[in-house]
């Protein structure tokens, strides 16, 4: 099979090359999916950046999510059938034209769906419902705030904290506001200007923050929880501020990984606050009942209309590298996908 992997770090559009590699075999409890469409997330970008410790070693064959049909089932997997359309959760791997994933992390497709709208449904949704459903919940009337809310998680999070019936603060660049109105965001906040949080806070009007929902990490998380309530909660799903181009570096880890602070659970405990970190990959690995579970929510969610994932641009295959670099740029909206 062909397989597109990461061959050094740095610009995307030097990053990649198409090799021949074997086709996987599904172990016990796998599945191998024929891919027709596979996405990017920023995680895949933070890897390319060196920024990512738990990227395999290069040369790596990156990718999270794949959307496609069975091609084989291992051992002891039932509820699957060759040829069914599925989306899926894998753990690396995805940048090829067969993956394994393993099979909690799958998600059923309807016929109608296009593969690479649907690579959207299993990092990007799987994560924003195990952020506002699992992780914790938002409520009626609550106080949402959604960084890079334009994005492929922001997306679904602004439509999820919308159909709860929340008030939603999306963040993203001023050119982006169009499309944050259009998914639904009540207060829209220019995530680029120097003014952020001013405006952020009088668009509040003396009110408080209940849930926020940042994976930018570093002082944004920092200046994001100072604005909590009572009862509030700051859900942590990334660190995009460690990478900042060709300048990322071991000092800019550093200053981002000191900006989060430091809090004591006194204080949390006093406002009865939350602060929960999201890592879908660790979760696969370690709690494959509660990702089923996820992955089930994903399913009846889409099918009720209230997922509505959102296709930004998809690139063929021998464009990986272009299509990382626009993801970089934080030009995109919606989901960005690869297809075969």
């Amino acid at each position: 099979m062909k397989a597109i992997f990461l061959v050094r770090t740095g610009d995307g559009k030097d990053a990649f090359e198409i090799r021949n590699t074997p086709v996987p075999v599904p172990g016990k409890g796998q599945v191998l999916v024929k891919v027709e469409a596979f996405g990017l997330n920023y995680a895949d970008v933070m890897a390319r950046r060196s920024l990512y410790k738990a990227a395999p070693p290069m040369p790596a064959v990156l990718g999270y999510d794949v959307a496609g049909t069975i091609h084989a089932i291992g051992e002891d997997t039932h509820g699957f059938k060759i040829g069914q359309r599925v989306a899926a959760l894998t753990r690396f791997g995805g940048y090829a034209e067969f993956a394994l994933t393993q099979a909690e992390a799958i998600i059923p497709l309807p016929d109608s769906m296009d593969m690479a709208l649907a690579t959207a449904l299993a990092t990007q949704a799987s994560t924003a419902v195990y952020s506002s459903s699992f992780a914790t919940r938002i409520y009626v009337g609550d106080r949402v705030l959604v960084h890079a809310a334009a994005g492929g998680v922001g997306t679904i999070l602004v439509q999820l904290a919308k159909a709860r019936g929340c008030a939603v603060f999306g963040a993203a660049s001023s050119l982006k506001h169009d499309y944050l109105r259009e998914i639904g965001v009540d207060f829209t906040i220019d995530s680029h200007s120097p003014d952020f949080w001013k405006e952020l806070s009088s668009k509040l009007n003396g009110h408080k923050l209940d849930v926020v929902f940042d994976n930018i990490g570093g002082l944004s998380f920092k200046k994001g929880f100072k604005l909590l309530g009572p009862g509030g909660r700051m859900i942590t799903y990334g660190a995009a501020a460690q990478n900042i181009g060709k300048r990322s570096n071991q000092l800019n880890n550093l200053r981002v990984g000191l900006g989060f602070g430091f809090h004591s659970p006194i204080g949390l405990i006093v406002k009865s606050q939350s602060m929960i970190g999201v890592n879908m990959l660790a979760l696969a690995d370690n709690k494959p009942v509660v990702l089923k579970e996820v992955m089930e929510e994903v399913s009846r969610l889409t099918k009720a209309g209230i997922i509505k994932p959102v296709l930004g641009k998809c690139f063929p295959a021998e464009k990986t590298g272009e299509a990382h670099d626009f993801l970089e740029s934080r030009k995109s909206t919606g989901k960005i996908a690869i297809s075969w």
